[in-house]
């Protein structure tokens, strides 16, 4: 018999919410990958699309920012970030391998953002667990988008597209 292998399940928290009280957007993925975890930023994978779609959703240049510049600029925008698992088993990083999960408190959280328009979910786990724990929502829109992640394989022309429909809930005049 062998030794359990470094890449076993082990437990993986979530970062901390990234928004303010100026937050009008707030995207909600489901766990933080291991490229992201290692580095302790969002989205932080090389083939991950997330500061990608949010460029054109925002009409700003992110990848070439440094992290702390990127959440910058992302709050100044009116998007906040977060996830809708606060601990999970999972090996690797694929949503599909989330076992045992202990959710963030979304309702909770999202009370305190009085500027909050719509909550995006990145991918459909982020939006099957998030929705659970949200309910019926208190006036925000939900919108469930494709995943950013390189293992969500379709066009990014198309993720982009559907990504768009986040601009109108950041129009000030809206």
């Amino acid at each position: 018999m062998s030794a359990t292998p470094a890449s076993a399940t082990t437990s993986k928290s979530s970062f901390p919410a990234v928004a303010n009280e100026k937050t009008r957007l707030l995207v909600l993925g489901s766990l933080p990958g291991e490229v992201s975890l290692k580095r302790s930023e969002y989205y932080a994978h090389p083939r991950n699309q997330f500061w990608r779609l949010m460029e054109a959703v925002i009409g700003v240049e992110l990848t070439g920012s440094p992290y702390p510049a990127r959440l910058a600029t992302l709050l100044a925008a009116g998007v906040g970030l977060w996830d809708v698992i606060r601990s999970a088993d999972r090996t690797g990083s694929l949503d599909a391998n989330i076992r045992g999960h202990s959710p963030n408190a979304l309702g909770q959280f999202t009370a305190t953002l009085p500027s909050l328009r719509a909550i995006a979910f990145n991918g459909g786990k982020a939006s099957e667990i998030g929705r659970k724990q949200l309910g019926v929502s208190d006036g925000h829109a939900l919108i469930t988008l494709p995943s950013s992640s390189p293992a969500h394989a379709i066009p990014f022309e198309r993720k982009q597209a559907e990504w768009l429909r986040l601009r109108a809930f950041l129009d000030a005049a809206s």
